[in-house]
């Protein structure tokens, strides 16, 4: 365990975890996850500015070095997986991969094999055989998200396979030694879920030898206009705007709402504000934070969205943007990808269109 202050910092400028100042002067630390990991554009960047998120750090450098398993608790959309993405790069493990799953997105049938591995025949469809995520992990870390989801039989063979340090592909004997640390997450209540016989207590304490609980960003309001700025960057970039920024009446806009949907709600409302503000410069409207969401009920009928959102888009369509339908394409692909969990089948039921369709529009747009 490295304990001094030199090491913590040492440690820090490794894994990218920078100083910034803030508007009032105040340092701003922020880890820039996109320079050590192949990541998406939701795994971008944790920000730690307000005091309760800064507050994390001591433990997380002090947990990291040790292979103890981490359960991470939090609300969608809180950077859970970055948090996890943190604990690897200041870990000896840090070179080694890092593999993330997300275990809501698999269908019962599917994800025991996905996590296990299985040997060609195992069932209808295994042609070949096939390394599960535990062993494409191994000598690293394995990010387990949405762990709450698991069925109670799975959560059976996921315990055995933490206690034996080994893991049996389906239709094979032979055990895999493993080498891999656990970092899990969920933002179900798992006491709870232990209590009302939903989640196992033995695997629920097998976990839990660290817990990291994340604050809601309602909790953290100094986290808001940084990461604001910080996706700003990103979105203006991908629209081609040499600058955006935020009117004042934005930034207060912004640090009022409530964010029922954390981080991700707020990167979906600066995405939103990149592609419709005009001049480059951001208002409480471009948010689009309460105005659109009152006029537009989604539970009207298709008629009656289409007129409600007329002014919304003639708004778009005057605004003179390059690529605008590929560009609401990508983004409303994007954004059902995500709300669905990585779940392609939910994806097409959500946008009415088929599978098939789905896979290939994430393809195209490296989702996967």
């Amino acid at each position: 365990m490295r304990n001094s202050s030199h090491s913590r910092a040492a440690d820090r400028a490794e894994v990218g975890l920078v100083s910034a100042k803030n508007d009032d002067g105040r340092p701003l630390l922020a880890y820039d996850c996109a320079r050590h990991h192949a990541v998406g554009p939701r795994a971008r960047a944790l920000i730690f500015n307000d005091p309760r998120s800064r507050a994390l750090l001591p433990l997380i450098e002090r947990v990291a070095p040790s292979d103890a398993n981490v359960l991470i608790m939090g609300e969608t959309g809180t950077g859970k997986e970055l948090v996890a993405r943190y604990v690897h790069s200041l870990s000896d493990r840090a070179h080694t991969p890092f593999v993330a799953v997300n275990c809501g997105a698999f269908s019962e049938s599917l994800i025991e094999g996905e996590l296990f591995g299985y040997e060609k025949g195992a069932f209808t469809g295994a042609n070949v055989a096939r390394a599960g995520w535990f062993e494409a992990a191994n000598g690293g870390t394995l990010f387990l998200d949405e762990l709450g989801d698991l069925s109670l039989p799975l959560q059976v063979k996921l315990l055995r396979v933490l206690q034996e340090r080994e893991v049996v592909r389906l239709g094979s004997r032979k055990a895999v030694p493993l080498n891999v640390r656990v970092i899990a997450a969920t933002n179900v209540e798992l006491q709870q879920a232990v209590s009302e016989g939903r989640f196992r207590s033995d695997l629920f304490y097998r976990l839990q030898v660290v817990s990291i609980p994340l604050l809601p960003l309602r909790e953290r309001r100094a986290d808001i206009l940084p990461l604001a700025r910080h996706f700003l960057e990103i979105y203006g970039a991908k629209a081609g705007v040499n600058r955006l920024e935020l009117s004042a009446a934005a930034e207060e806009a912004l640090f009022r709402h409530g964010w029922p949907g954390n981080i991700r709600e707020l990167e979906n409302a600066i995405h939103r504000a990149a592609l419709i503000c005009e001049g480059g410069r951001i208002q409480p409207a471009d948010l689009g934070l309460g105005n659109l969401s009152e006029l537009i009920d989604p539970t009207a009928d298709p008629a009656a969205l289409e007129e409600a959102a007329r002014p919304f888009v003639a708004r778009l369509l005057n605004g003179g943007h390059d690529h605008l339908l590929d560009r609401l394409v990508a983004f409303m692909i994007t954004e059902a990808f995500h709300q669905c969990h990585g779940n392609q089948i939910k994806t097409a039921e959500a946008l009415g269109i088929t599978r098939n369709v789905v896979r290939t529009y994430l393809k195209n747009l490296n989702l996967i």
